[in-house]
């Protein structure tokens, strides 16, 4: 075991992995503490930095901290970064089992909260693993403190993909767990193709009712472990989808008899289309302006199938509002502009409605003057009668 070491390390040292010395450390050389080590979760990549100065001091050098146990792994290694001050050795894996320089996975399950609480099975991936230091002192004893860095990145694979993007969080951690993002890499568009080539613009009055939608949820530079699920897309009157009038285009296997979905569960992206409609209660308004939401799930290859079945359980979904849930949800507001159905005829109406008035305002007019010549005429007529008796009389 000794001599395999050893040939490690020689190997590492002809690879030209650098080394710093405690003089070259100066005033950064001192003990090991648990702020030693920041962890970002990627996207795509989890990136660890530890400060190598407290190494040193400790009695090793970059080329002694080993990743996971991976000792015949290059891409597993560190790499000395002097740009910085203090100087960090830098570790950068993939997020993807069987290929993460031996990092757990462990999915965990749970019932669905706050906004998915429509829900009963919510998923969270956790990656995690131990940046070891390796002590290359032959005999039974040493002087070197053994070095242990921790991480851990939890990712939730389910999102609600509404009007506000969400940054991938990142934080120096020692012992606990750090949370990661996968947001940032969803992004909902509308098209006006099936092929999706041609963005679809909204002209300033709206487009036509019955006018076929097309939408994609994708997900760019995500790892490539995981396929983009629709779990429940929905419009609602108000952009944020708290306490608004919705309504759903399809929920799990639950779909409008109008809504066509074309891919879902298969890759990195999910298409389907629907006809614009328009809310009722914006009747009165010349554009029907609403929300599109959609809940997203990234579910691992293997078990999206498992997921796409139409007896899996699901809550009750026939409320009206989404109450605000535990995580932050992330938003990119796309707003459909519908014409409503009569928003021409309503002025022709009213163009027709004046003309009407104006009509009986004339016949009745006509019929008043005609009212007042046939009074005037039985006047004059009953005058000259009397004056005729008045004249005989005399």
């Amino acid at each position: 075991m000794a001599i395999f070491s050893f040939l490690i390390l020689t190997s590492l040292s002809i690879a030209g992995r650098e080394a710093l010395s405690v003089p070259e450390c100066g005033a950064y050389a001192r003990r090991p503490e648990y702020t030693d080590i920041t962890v970002v979760c990627g996207t795509s990549t989890i990136d660890l930095a530890i400060q190598i100065c407290p190494v040193v001091y400790t009695g090793y050098n970059t080329s002694l901290l080993i990743l996971n146990r991976i000792l015949d792994n290059m891409d597993c290694q560190g790499t000395l970064d002097t740009s910085v001050t203090p100087p960090v050795a830098r570790f950068s894996f993939p997020i993807r089992e069987g290929n993460a320089c031996g990092s757990n996975f462990l999915t965990t399950s749970a019932p669905g909260t706050g906004i998915f609480a429509d829900f009963s099975n919510i998923q969270r991936v956790n990656v995690s693993g131990a940046v070891r230091s390796f002590d290359p002192t032959p005999g039974t004893i040493t002087y070197n403190a053994e070095l242990k860095y921790y991480y851990s990145c939890a990712y939730p694979l389910e999102y609600l993909i509404n009007n506000t993007q969400v940054d991938v969080s990142s934080s120096s951690i020692a012992l606990k767990d750090n949370n990661g993002s996968f947001i940032s890499t969803l992004n909902m568009a509308l098209f006006q193709d099936i092929n999706y080539t041609t963005p679809l613009v909204f002209p300033p009055l709206g487009i036509e009712l019955r006018t076929n939608i097309y939408v994609q949820v994708v997900a760019s530079n995500l790892t490539s472990q995981y396929f983009v699920l629709l779990d429940r897309c929905y419009a609602s009157v108000n952009p944020q989808p708290f306490n608004s009038t919705i309504f759903n285009l399809f929920v799990s296997c639950s779909i409008d008899q109008l809504t066509t979905m074309l891919e879902n569960g298969d890759s990195q992206k999910a298409r389907f289309y629907f006809p614009a409609f328009r809310f009722i209660e914006q009747q009165n308004e010349t554009i029907s302006t609403y929300y599109l939401h959609c809940i997203t799930r990234l579910c691992e290859r293997s078990t999206c199938s498992s997921f796409k079945q139409c007896n899996r359980k699901r809550r009750s979904v026939q409320s009206t509002g989404v109450q605000e849930g535990i995580t932050e949800p992330s938003v990119i507001t796309v707003a459909i502009k519908a014409k409503t159905a009569n928003s021409i005829q309503s002025k022709e109406e009213a163009l027709s409605g004046g003309q009407s008035e104006g009509k009986g305002a004339s016949v009745g007019l006509g019929i008043a003057v005609a009212v007042l010549v046939v009074t005037g005429v039985a006047a004059i007529v009953m005058a000259a009668s009397f004056y005729r008796k008045l004249k005989r009389l005399s």
